[in-house]
C-alpha cells in the first residue's frame, strides 16, 4: 500500500503516496480524525451519535455507513475495516503527526533526569516536536451540527498545547543553554503566543533576549506583559517578573544556568554552555530594524501592517527580507513572495503573478472562497481555473473589466491562501522597477489591510524612488495611518564592518579597515571582496574586477550559461537556458552545477535558478559583446515562445518577448509582440502598460498604425488626456482605409463633445453622418444623432435638440441595437428632466437603466443612473439620487473615466449638500476639483470640462 500520513496539529492534511486525498464532506475528515486519535475502533452507533446527532439512528447509520464508504474509496483498501458493529483502523503502520509529536517528548523522560529538567540530549527531539506542531489541533476545522465532536476536538486541542508550552519552556532552556539566541527567542515568543497569560513564558522572554544583547527588547517585553496581564484578569505581574525587569533595567540580570548532563554521561565530556557556531555570514548592524519588523509582525492582529524596506542598491534589503522570511515560516506563517525585474517592468502586475504562483502549492486553503473572486485572480493566474474547473466568468468582463473587482480578486487570494494560526506575510521586492498596474494593486492592498491579518513587506532602492513617487506617497499615508513602519537601511560604519569582517573572514580582520574605505560600508560590496579573496591579505581595485575574477573560474560552458542567463533577466530554468544557449542537456546541467558550486547562481526551486545578485547580472550582461547579445535575445524570443505554446492555461509572454525581440534585431515580429502585450495589459485595466506597449509597436512599424493610433486615443481619453487623444484619432484618420473614416470621425466627435467644443463635435458628427451614408448602419447613425441632440442641448438649443433625440430613438428602434436604444432613452430622459415634464423623463430613463444592464460596457449604465439620480434631485428625491449617484461612481471608477468620475464627484457634493450632510460634500468635492485639474491639456482652464453634469 502507498505510504498514509495523517496531520492533524494545524489544518487537516491527509496525504497517500505523497498526493492529498479527495473527500467531499467535512464529516469524513473529522471521522478519519477521531478513529486515528489513538487509532482504535469504535461502536459503529458511538459514531454516527457523535456526528449526526440530529438524525435517527438508522439516518445517522446510514450516513456513518456513505461517509466510511468515502473514506475507503480515498485511501484505498486495507487502511480501515468495519463490521456490523465496530469501524477503524485495520492497519496502524500509518505516518501521524499527534503521535510523533508525543513520542519525541516521551523519549526525553529517559535521560534520567527529572521529568522537568533539561539535558543536551533533550535538544533535537523538543526541536522536532515543536517543529511538527503546526497549530492547534485541526485548526480552522469545525462540525457546526456535531456539538460532541467539537467537545472532543477542543478537548484534545487544550492536551495537546499544553505539552507543546511545555515543551516549549524546556526548549528555551537548553537553547539558552548552548548560546543558541535566535532559537531561544523564537522559542520563547511561541510559548508567550501558546500561552499568553503564563508570567514565565514573559519572564523567559525577557531573559534570553537580554542574554542576546537585545536589552530594549527585553524592557518591552515587560510592558506587553504588563498590558496583557490587565486587560485579560485586571491583575498587576507578580513581584518575580517586575523583579526581572529591574535586573535588566540596572544590567545586573544573572546569566543563564547549565543544563544537566544526561545519566551516564562524563561531565566534562560535554561543556553544558558550549556555543554554537556563528552563522557564515551574520546580519550585522540591522539589530534596530530587526527588531522593528519582528515588533510590527508581533502587533499584526486583526488589522494588517506594512513594513517598507529601503535603501540603496546592495545594502540589504533583500537579505533582512529574506531571514525575516525564514523566521516568520519557522513561526508556522505563510509567506508569499514576489519580486520586480528592471527588464520587465512592461509585464503588468508580474511580482504579484509571481506571489500567486506561490500559493498555489496551498491551494486548498482557496477552497472556500467564492468563486467570483477566484475567477477574477485567474484573469492573473489562468492555473486557479485548472484547480478549479468551472470558474464563472468574471462580471461585466468586457472592454474594460471591472477594476475593483479586480483587485479585490487578488486580495482575497492572497489574503486566503496567507491564512493560519499566526498572520501570514507577503513581500514583494525591488519595487523601484514595478509598473503602473502593480502599483495599482499594491495601493488597493494597503488601503484594505484594516480587518486583514497580513504583514506586507515592500523593498525599494532609495535613489531609484524620488520624493513624488508613488511609492513614498503611499508610505506616507500608511505611516500617518499609524499601519506602517518605514525602516530605511544605511550603510555599516567601520565598527560594523570589521565585525562582519571577524565573523566570516577572522584571518583578513587586519583589512577591516582598508576594506571599509573601499566598499563605504556597503555590505553586499564586503562580503564579495570577502568570498572572492578567501585567505588572501590584498584587496580586489573594485567590484567589477571582483565579479569579472569571480566569473574567469568556471569554464567556458558555463560562463556561456551565465552570458544566456543574463540575457533571460529573470529566474530562468534549464530548458529556456539549454533551448537559448544551443549547448547540449549534459553540458547545461554540467555548467549549471559549476556554477551553483561557485555560488554564481542559486537555484530558487525545481529547475529555477536566479544569480546570486542583481549586480552579477548586470555586469555579465554588460560583459558579453553586443552581436552575442542579439543572437541571445532572439533566441530566447523564441524559446519563450515555444514554451508559452505549449501551456494552455497561460498566455504568452508577450512582453517578454517583445522585450527579447527587440533587443535582438527582431523590429517587425517585436512590434506584433508589443501590440499583444497592449491588448493583454488593457484588458486588465494596465492601461499605462498597454500605452506604453502600443507605442513602442509603432515606432518598431507595426502595420496597422491605424488601429494602435485609435486604440491609444480611446485609452487617452479614458485618463482625461484630450489633446493628446485627438492627435492620436488624427493620425488613425490619416493613416487608415477610408471603411474606417466614420468610427474614427465618431470618436472625435464624442471627444470635442467632452470638451464642450460643440461646432467641432458637430462637424465630425456631419462627417460621420457622411460617411455612413443615409443607409449606413442606423445603431451608428442612432448614437450619433445622439451625440448632436446632446451638442444641441448643451448649447441651450433645446428644440432642436428633442428633435434630434427622437430621430435618435426611431433609428435605434429600427436597429433593435440595445445599446443604441439605451442612448437615445438617457438622451430624451435628460430632456425630459430638464423640461420639468419628470413622469416622461423617468420612464425613459429606466428604460435606458434597464437596457443598459444588459451591456458588457458599463458606459451606458454609468450614464443611466447619473441622469435618474439628477431626475429623483428635481423632485426632491434626495436620498434616492444619492444613491444613484454612489452606484454611478462606483462603476465609474471601476472603468477608469477620469472626466466622468470627476463629474459624479461634483454631482454627489451637490447632493450630499442638499442632505446636510456638509463634511462628506466637502470631500467629494475635493476629489472633484483635483481630478477636473488633471483633465485636459496641462497647465489651461478649460472651463467647459468643469462644467460636465449629465452625458
Amino acid at each position: 500500500m502507498a505510504a498514509l500520513r495523517i496531520a492533524l496539529l494545524g489544518p487537516p492534511r491527509v496525504e497517500l503516496g505523497g498526493e492529498p486525498i479527495q473527500v467531499d464532506t467535512r464529516k469524513a475528515i473529522a471521522l478519519l480524525a477521531y478513529l486515528a486519535v489513538p487509532p482504535e475502533r469504535h461502536g459503529r452507533d458511538v459514531l454516527a451519535e457523535l456526528l449526526w446527532p440530529d438524525h435517527d439512528q438508522e439516518h445517522a447509520r446510514g450516513a456513518l455507513r456513505r461517509t466510511l464508504s468515502t473514506l475507503n474509496k480515498a485511501l484505498g483498501a486495507g487502511w480501515l475495516a468495519a463490521d456490523r458493529t465496530t469501524a477503524g483502523f485495520a492497519d496502524t503502520s500509518f505516518w501521524l503527526d499527534v503521535e510523533q509529536f508525543e513520542r519525541l517528548l516521551e523519549s526525553c523522560r529517559g535521560h534520567g533526569h527529572p521529568p522537568e529538567d533539561v539535558c543536551p540530549d533533550c535538544a533535537e527531539p523538543l526541536r522536532e516536536a515543536t517543529r511538527l506542531h503546526r497549530g492547534d489541533f485541526l485548526a480552522g476545522f469545525a462540525l457546526r451540527d456535531s456539538p460532541s465532536f467539537d467537545d472532543w476536538q477542543y478537548l484534545q486541542a487544550e492536551r495537546l498545547r499544553r505539552e507543546l508550552a511545555d515543551a516549549l519552556a524546556r526548549l528555551v532552556r537548553i537553547e539558552s543553554d548552548l548560546a543558541r539566541w535566535d532559537e531561544a527567542i523564537e522559542a520563547a515568543r511561541r510559548w508567550v503566543a501558546v500561552d499568553p497569560l503564563h508570567e514565565d513564558a514573559h519572564r523567559q522572554l525577557m531573559r534570553v533576549s537580554a542574554w542576546s544583547g537585545r536589552r530594549a527588547a527585553a524592557l518591552r517585553q515587560y510592558q506587553a506583559c504588563v498590558r496583557v496581564l490587565d486587560e485579560e484578569l485586571g491583575v498587576a505581574p507578580l513581584e518575580e517578573t517586575t523583579a526581572t525587569y529591574q535586573a535588566i533595567l540596572d544590567n545586573r540580570l544573572p546569566p543563564p544556568a547549565a543544563a544537566v548532563a544526561p545519566a551516564g554521561a562524563v561531565a566534562e565530556a560535554r561543556p553544558a554552555a558550549a556555543p554554537v557556531p556563528a552563522a557564515p555570514v551574520p546580519l550585522v548592524g540591522r539589530e534596530a530594524e530587526w527588531t522593528a519588523m519582528l515588533a510590527a509582525y508581533d502587533a499584526v492582529e486583526q488589522d494588517g501592517h506594512l513594513v517598507v524596506i529601503e535603501g540603496e542598491a546592495g545594502i540589504g534589503k533583500t537579505r533582512l527580507a529574506e531571514d525575516f522570511a525564514a523566521h516568520a515560516r519557522a513561526r508556522g506563517a505563510v509567506v508569499l513572495a514576489g519580486q520586480c525585474y528592471g527588464e520587465e517592468a512592461g509585464v503588468a502586475y508580474g511580482p504579484f503573478v509571481e506571489a500567486l504562483r506561490g500559493a498555489l502549492p496551498g491551494a486548498g486553503r482557496l477552497a472556500e472562497l467564492p468563486a467570483h473572486w477566484l475567477a477574477q485572480a485567474a484573469l492573473l493566474l489562468p492555473e486557479l481555473a485548472d484547480l478549479y474547473p468551472g470558474l464563472p466568468a468574471p462580471q461585466q468582463a468586457g472592454e474594460p473589466a471591472m477594476r475593483r473587482q479586480f483587485f479585490e480578486g487578488i486580495s482575497q487570494v492572497l489574503h486566503a491562501a496567507c491564512s493560519g494560526q499566526v498572520p501570514g506575510v507577503v513581500i514583494l521586492d525591488d519595487l523601484h522597477w514595478a509598473d503602473d498596474a502593480t502599483l495599482d494593486v499594491l495601493t488597493y492592498l494597503v488601503h484594505r489591510l484594516r480587518g486583514r491579518p497580513l504583514l506586507l513587506v515592500v523593498t525599494w532602492r532609495s535613489e531609484q524612488v524620488p520624493g513624488g513617487h508613488r511609492l513614498r506617497r503611499l508610505a506616507a499615508e500608511a505611516l500617518r495611518a499609524g499601519h506602517a513602519t518605514d525602516l530605511d537601511l544605511g550603510r555599516l560604519t567601520e565598527a560594523e564592518v570589521a565585525e562582519l569582517v571577524r565573523a566570516v573572514a577572522p584571518d583578513q580582520a587586519d583589512a577591516a579597515a582598508r576594506l571599509y574605505q573601499r566598499t563605504e560600508g556597503v555590505p553586499f560590496f564586503v562580503l564579495e571582496h570577502l568570498a572572492a579573496m578567501p585567505g588572501e591579505g590584498q584587496l580586489p581595485g573594485g567590484v567589477r574586477d571582483l565579479l569579472r575574477a569571480r566569473v574567469s573560474g568556471v569554464g567556458e560552458a558555463a560562463r556561456q550559461l551565465l552570458a544566456t542567463a543574463a540575457v533571460i533577466c529573470r529566474s530562468f530554468d534549464l530548458d529556456t537556458a539549454r533551448s537559448a544557449s544551443g549547448r547540449s542537456d549534459d553540458e547545461v546541467v554540467a555548467a549549471f552545477e559549476e556554477l551553483t558550486a561557485h555560488a554564481l547562481v542559486r537555484e530558487v526551486a525545481d529547475d529555477a535558478y536566479d544569480f546570486g545578485h542583481g549586480l552579477m547580472r548586470e555586469l555579465v550582461y554588460q560583459e558579453t559583446s553586443l552581436a552575442r547579445r542579439r543572437l541571445l535575445h532572439a533566441r530566447v524570443s523564441e524559446a519563450l515562445a515555444v514554451r508559452a505554446r505549449g501551456r494552455r492555461s497561460q498566455p504568452p509572454p508577450a512582453a517578454t518577448i517583445a522585450h527579447h525581440l527587440e533587443l535582438g534585431g527582431h523590429p517587425a515580429e517585436a512590434a506584433v509582440q508589443h501590440r499583444l502585450a497592449g491588448d493583454q495589459a488593457r484588458a486588465v485595466h494596465a492601461n499605462t502598460d498597454a500605452l506604453g506597449h502600443y507605442r513602442a509597436a509603432l515606432v518598431l512599424g507595426h502595420p496597422d498604425a491605424a488601429g494602435l493610433q485609435a486604440d491609444i486615443g480611446d485609452l487617452e481619453t479614458l485618463l482625461g488626456n484630450y489633446e493628446t487623444a485627438l492627435a492620436a484619432y488624427a493620425a488613425a484618420l490619416d493613416a487608415g482605409e477610408p471603411g474606417n473614416q466614420a468610427e474614427l470621425e465618431h470618436k472625435l466627435g464624442s471627444l470635442h463633445l467632452r470638451r464642450g467644443d460643440w461646432d467641432a463635435a458637430e462637424r465630425h458628427f456631419a462627417l460621420t453622418l457622411r460617411a455612413l451614408g443615409s443607409r449606413g448602419d442606423p445603431a451608428r447613425r442612432a448614437d450619433v444623432t445622439a451625440g448632436r441632440s446632446l451638442a444641441a442641448h448643451r448649447q441651450g438649443h433645446d428644440d432642436d435638440a428633442l428633435a434630434l433625440a427622437k430621430e435618435a430613438l426611431r433609428l435605434a428602434e429600427r436597429a433593435g441595437d440595445p445599446a443604441a436604444l439605451a442612448t437615445a432613452h438617457g438622451m430624451l430622459g435628460m430632456l425630459g428632466t430638464h423640461r420639468g415634464d419628470h413622469s416622461t423623463a423617468r420612464d425613459h430613463l429606466e428604460r435606458s437603466l434597464a437596457l443598459a444592464e444588459t451591456l458588457a460596457d458599463p458606459s451606458a449604465r454609468i450614464a443611466a443612473l447619473n441622469n435618474l439620480a439628477l431626475a429623483h434631485r428635481a423632485t426632491g428625491e434626495t436620498d434616492q439620487a444619492i444613491r444613484y449617484t454612489e452606484a454611478a461612481l462606483e462603476l465609474c471608477a471601476r472603468q477608469g473615466d477620469r472626466h466622468r468620475q470627476a463629474a459624479l464627484h461634483n454631482n454627489l457634493a451637490d447632493l450630499l449638500h442638499l442632505a446636510g450632510d456638509r463634511d462628506e460634500a466637502m470631500t467629494h468635492l475635493k476629489q472633484a476639483v483635483a481630478i477636473f485639474a488633471e483633465i485636459g491639456e496641462p497647465g489651461t482652464l478649460e472651463p467647459e470640462i468643469w462644467k460636465l453634469v449629465a452625458w
